[in-house]
């Protein structure tokens, strides 16, 4: 998800119309590369509106991206108010339906939030619509007092004329929905611009704040049953037969149901229905992968990296060079499957019709879930409608091509007869998920004269997250799936000899991507392997990057701030080190440095995280900063203590007590520092994430001289490292 596809930059508004006696203004998605004019909803090429002016003055954005904690509620109206000139303070939001005209504007087909794709495939589209209704809205005015628009201005909601003339856009709204949608409105310049790049409180924080805002756990209606469903205890097991006296003796349990899933207990509250789970006695069918582990699947790894794979990028000839090496240097990393670990576990209400359904659900793929539901319901698509609620976390689960917790609603629906929410605990959420895979890299280079590189070879072993998927076809070319392989096989860095290669492995775990994706694992092996080279050749690991990197600016930027922020170089008290990583992706550059060392148990301890960033242009500098936090915290959670484990088939782990998170005082004090810059713009959702396993497992290095390759770092890890040093 992290690719975009490319569309004109000249399809944006086509249509405008009056509602409820203010003006709409409609935007047309460009769909299968080529453009339509507005056509009915009905269409493939249907307009969509984005953008509502009451006549009150009220200026309301309709959002098509999953808020989940990332601040689109905030950032994608940005885009619309800075052109339209409104009064910010007027500016509403509301999450969009599922329907044609809210499609991704560069993804295709589907209402999707992901790729830390939001403002950069926003930005221009949103950002016209805004422009055309400014011009509108000064046209109105201008028509109204018989002049030129030119000789008017559009300011903090109010078009000014000469002599003192102005009018609001509420008494403009009604009269300026009449005129003609302009082709080409003029944007403003860099200069002009009075809202973006400035620091604004996010639209959603007072509703989150004083407890309105409805995330899906919070959905209830009149007569609304919950259900929880009891699953196989590992994956691709079935029910061979089940005895629900027990969990309907328990008060409050109204049905227990089979269902594709497992057996549903349905009641008239989340814990009677957990309670009457816990009763259930069933016999489960546990099918061909009852006997897989962990530890059987590393070694299969380790043996399978050792051998060629699919060619993913291929310069020079890395494979000769080694071989001529007198001492190449050799390494095997491997990171373990992760969970996504929402705050909110997974949820869906269903009240399924004869004729319709209705959802409410955090989704981050609201046409896949949407179609699946209807699939499922036996209904046609435009039967059932989605509302989007609030996410309590997504990282990529919540966006799943499975639809598997929207589908499993639908048919406790079906099999109940009434509206229905149902719940996953959290151990069913750790248990019986979706994760982040299980990689095994093996990684060689040999050095030049100077120390640097002349060759690299990076064989990496595990899952593909996009194979059996609707974009296999997209994203699966040679048999490679680019998510695998993105982070190592367009690395910037200068290696005249570089061979990256894959082996995709086949097992019943289910996997999905994870916030920052590939670039999650590759990042940590790169920037790890690097660092071992520099130390190898006696340079500086900030030197030798820099090095390396004399063609890239961007790159360069991040490095150089991050480092001197850091003070980089100066000394640190006893026991301490720093290390430092850089990576790429989602059309951002991030640098970070981490400062670490070791508690009396042997606990890495991350005190202090310098982080650097080159995200192009700026929407708001908060969220830049705040997303930055939550990525270092997230990543930092995975590299110290995030391991899902198998034995006989099972989830070793259940709950936040054997698969631990970061916690307030454990937590780094971290520093962001913001590169100015009119570039695309980038992401910051994902970026943040890469960059930090690395900084910490180097900064490790720096301080006792254990080299860790395995994550997470934990005390064990360690002290074998250190006993091998």
């Amino acid at each position: 998800m992290s690719e975009i596809i490319k569309v004109s930059r000249r399809d944006f508004i086509k249509t405008g119309l009056l509602v409820g006696g203010g003006l709409v203004l409609a935007c047309h998605i460009p769909l299968g590369g080529r453009a339509a004019a507005a056509a009915p909803a009905t269409t493939a090429f249907a307009p969509n509106a984005f953008l509502r002016i009451g006549t009150d003055g009220s200026v309301t954005v309709i959002v098509n991206k999953s808020e989940m904690g990332q601040g689109v509620y905030t950032s994608l109206p940005m885009l619309i108010a800075e052109e339209l000139a409104c009064d910010w303070h007027k500016v509403r939001v509301e999450a969009a339906p599922v329907a044609p005209e809210y499609n991704h504007a560069q993804y295709g087909p589907l209402m999707v939030t992901g790729g830390s794709s939001s403002v950069r495939s926003e930005w221009d589209r949103l950002s016209r619509a805004g422009a055309a209704a400014r011009e509108m809205l000064v046209a109105a005015a201008a028509k109204g007092w018989q002049m030129e628009p030119a000789a008017c201005r559009a300011e903090n909601g109010v078009v000014i004329g000469p002599g003192g003339k102005r009018s609001g856009y509420g008494s403009l709204a009604a009269r300026a929905a009449k005129l003609p949608v302009p082709q080409e409105p003029k944007l403003k310049g860099l200069k002009q611009r009075q809202l973006l790049g400035k620091a604004i409180h996010r639209l959603d924080s007072p509703a989150k704040i004083n407890g309105t805002a409805t995330f899906g756990i919070d959905v209830h209606t009149p007569g609304m049953l919950t259900a929880v469903i009891a699953r196989p205890p590992v994956f691709g097991g079935t029910v061979k037969g089940f005895d629900p006296q027990k969990a309907l003796a328990v008060p409050g349990v109204k049905q227990v149901v089979a269902v594709p899933a497992g057996v549903a207990v349905v009641a008239d509250g989340f814990w009677p229905a957990q309670k009457g789970r816990e009763l259930l006695e069933i016999t489960w069918d546990e099918g061909q992968w009852a006997q897989i582990s962990t530890p059987a699947m590393r070694e299969e790894y380790s043996r399978l990296s050792a051998m060629p794979g699919l060619a993913a990028r291929h310069d020079g000839d890395a494979p000769a060079e080694l071989a001529r090496a007198d001492r190449p240097l050799q390494a095997e990393y491997e990171v373990p499957y992760l969970a996504h670990a929402t705050m909110e576990p997974l949820n869906c209400f269903v009240d399924l019709q004869a004729d319709r359904c209705l959802i409410r659900t955090g989704s981050q793929f609201q046409t896949v879930d949407r179609n699946a539901a209807a699939r499922v319901a036996g209904l046609k698509p435009e039967q059932v409608s989605l509302e989007t609620t609030f996410l309590g976390g997504g990282f990529g689960r919540r966006g799943c091509p499975a639809s598997d917790f929207v589908i499993e609603a639908v048919e406790v629906a079906k099999a109940v007869g009434k509206p229905v929410k149902v719940i996953r605990s959290r151990e069913d959420d750790m248990r019986a998920g979706y994760y982040r895979p299980m990689w095994h890299d093996r990684i060689a280079a040999c050095l030049d004269d100077k120390g640097y590189p002349l060759a690299w070879r990076h064989t990496i072993v595990g899952q593909s997250i996009i194979a059996g998927t609707l974009f296999e076809s997209a994203m699966v070319k040679g048999g490679i799936d680019h998510t695998s392989v993105e982070g190592a096989s367009e690395i910037s860095y200068t290696i005249p000899n570089l061979l990256v290669d894959l082996h995709t492995t086949k097992n019943g775990v289910p996997v999905l991507w994870w916030r920052s994706v590939g670039h999650s694992h590759n990042a940590f092996v790169v920037e790890s392997f690097l660092d071992e080279l520099a130390h190898s050749a006696g340079l500086d690991p900030y030197q030798y990057r820099r090095a390396l990197l004399a063609n890239h600016p961007r790159h360069l930027g991040v490095l150089q701030t991050a480092a001197e922020k850091a003070g980089w170089g100066t000394k640190l008290p006893a026991g301490t080190g720093r290390g430092i990583a850089l990576h790429e992706s989602f059309g951002s550059f991030i640098a970070q440095v981490a400062e670490v060392s070791l508690d009396s148990a042997g606990q890495v301890q991350v005190h202090r995280v310098v982080c650097a960033i080159d995200c192009g242009r700026i929407v708001n500098p908060d969220t830049i900063a705040a997303q930055m936090e939550s990525g270092i915290v997230f990543g930092l959670s995975a590299a110290l203590y995030g391991a899902i484990t198998l034995k006989n088939g099972r989830v070793e782990q259940g709950n936040f007590d054997t698969y631990p998170l970061v916690r307030m005082q454990g937590s780094p004090r971290v520093e962001v520092h913001i590169i100015p810059s009119d570039e695309p713009p980038g992401g910051v959702g994902e970026p943040g994430v890469p960059p930090i396993a690395p900084a910490v497992a180097n900064a490790l290095f720096a301080a006792t001289g254990a080299r860790v390759r395995s994550l997470p770092l934990t005390p064990e890890k360690v002290t074998a490292a250190r006993g091998q040093a």
